[in-house]
C-alpha cells in the first residue's frame, strides 16, 4: 500500500540519534518516511547539544537556556505548519516538552497530536495526572503505541488511540543464510529498570548447558562496571561482549547473527528491540511486564517469564536453543505478526490521526 502525505506541513518534537534509543530512533523513522511520502516535516528535537559545550557544565543555567531556545523554535514552527506530533513521555520530559507545545500552539491554534511512550506512565500518572488531563485536554488527540498505554491512560479518565510502533521490515530482516553458533543478544541500555542482571545470571544457567553459547549486551548506561564485575563473578566474563551502545545498521546486522532475544526488563512499554528482533526471526524470551504481553504471546510467538527470575529465563532460553522445531515454529509465528508493525499499515493509521486532527483545527 502506498501512504500518501502530499502537502502536510507538520512538526515533530522529539529526540533523535544520538544515543540510539526506542524514542529517537521512531522519530527519525518517522521523519525519514513522512518526507518519502509526500509531506514537509520539520523536527524540533528535545535532545540538541549544548552550544556552547561549555554550558553543559552548568545545570541551572542549560536548562533554563535550553527551555527558551526551545520555546522559540516551538513559536516560530506554529507558524509554519498545520499540526505537531509531540514524542511525549514521563517526569521532567512531559514537564520540559509536552507542556510548552500545548500551551504555545494553542496560543497560535494549531492541533497537537501528543504521542505518550514509556512504561512508568502509570507511576507518572498516579502523582501527575490532574496536570497531564489539564495538558491533555489542549491535544487534538492522545496516541499510545500499545493496548498497555491505553488501558493505563483509560484507569485516569482520559482516552487514547493505540497507533503501533513502526519497524523497518527491509532493514531488520532474517539473515539469507544459517549462521553458526548459539548467539544471545540483550539489547537494552545499562540501567536498573532493563535489569541486565539477570541476564547475565540466566546466561549462566545457559552457558553450563550449551558451551559453545555465547552473549552478546548492545547497550550503554551506567552500570556497565558493576555488570561487568558481575559476569566476572559469575565466570562467564569471556563469554560475554558488551558492544555499547549500536546504530539501528549494526544492530540489524548483530540480531542477524545472533539465535535468540533476551529482554529481562522491569518495566516497559513496547520495546522496538523486541519487535525489530522478531523482524530478524529470533526468538524471544521476554520478562512479562507492562506492555510486552499485548506484543508477545506467550507460547506462539515468543516465552514469557516473570521479571527478575534468572531460573525461569534460562529454562525457557535453554528450550529454544534445544527442542527440536521449537524456535522455527515462535519465530514463523513471530513473523507474521510483525506485519502489523509495517509503515504500510501504521502509516494509514497515522494519516487517519493527522486528518482528524487538521479537521479540528478551528476548535483549537
Amino acid at each position: 500500500m502506498v501512504i500518501d502525505f502530499s502537502g502536510l506541513r507538520v512538526c515533530l518534537v522529539g529526540p533523535i540519534p544520538p544515543p540510539h534509543g526506542g524514542m529517537a530512533n521512531q522519530t527519525r523513522q518517522l521523519l525519514g518516511l513522512l518526507q518519502s511520502a509526500g509531506a514537509q516535516p520539520q523536527l524540533v528535537a528535545t535532545n540538541p547539544p549544548h552550544r556552547p559545550a561549555w554550558l553543559g557544565r552548568w545545570r541551572g543555567v542549560r536548562a533554563v537556556l535550553r527551555l527558551l531556545l526551545f520555546c522559540g523554535q516551538i513559536w516560530r514552527a506554529a507558524g509554519q505548519v498545520q499540526l505537531f506530533h509531540v514524542m511525549s513521555n514521563s517526569g521532567l520530559s512531559w514537564h520540559l516538552y509536552s507542556m510548552p507545545v500545548l500551551v504555545i500552539a494553542r496560543l497560535r491554534r494549531v492541533p497537537v497530536v501528543v504521542n505518550y511512550r514509556g512504561g512508568e506512565a502509570d507511576a507518572f500518572l498516579q502523582r501527575r495526572a490532574g496536570w497531564v488531563r489539564w495538558g491533555l485536554r489542549r491535544a487534538a488527540a492522545l496516541v499510545v503505541p500499545s493496548g498497555f498505554l491505553e488501558a493505563v491512560f483509560s484507569r485516569y479518565g482520559m482516552a487514547a488511540k493505540v497507533v503501533p510502533n513502526i519497524i523497518d521490515l527491509q532493514h531488520f530482516s532474517p539473515p539469507t543464510a544459517a549462521v553458526a553458533g548459539t548467539n544471545i543478544l540483550v539489547a537494552r541500555n545499562l540501567e536498573p529498570i532493563y535489569d541486565n542482571a539477570t541476564a547475565l545470571r540466566a546466561f549462566q544457567t545457559v552457558a553450563g548447558q550449551i558451551p559453545e553459547a555465547r552473549l552478546f549486551i548492545a547497550g550503554s548506561g551506567p552500570e556497565l562496571s558493576a555488570l561487568r564485575l558481575l559476569a566476572d563473578t559469575l565466570g562467564i566474563r569471556e563469554r560475554v561482549e558488551f558492544t555499547g551502545s549500536l546504530d539501528r545498521d549494526a544492530m540489524a546486522a548483530l540480531m542477524r547473527r545472533c539465535h535468540l532475544m533476551l529482554n529481562p526488563s522491569l518495566v516497559d512499554n513496547m520495546p522496538n528491540s523486541v519487535l525489530e528482533a522478531m523482524a530478524c526471526g529470533l526468538p524471544v524470551v521476554s520478562t512479562n511486564v507492562g506492555g510486552v504481553p499485548y506484543i508477545v504471546a506467550h507460547g506462539q510467538t515468543g516465552m514469557l517469564v516473570p521479571a527478575a527470575d534468572p531460573a525461569a529465563m534460562a529454562a525457557a532460553a535453554i528450550r529454544l536453543l534445544t527442542e527440536n522445531g521449537l524456535a522455527e515454529a515462535t519465530v514463523a509465528r513471530a513473523t507474521q505478526a510483525i506485519s502489523e508493525y509495517s509503515w504500510s499499515r501504521v502509516g494509514a493509521r497515522w494519516r487517519e490521526v493527522y486528518q482528524q486532527a487538521c479537521q479540528a483545527r478551528s476548535a483549537v
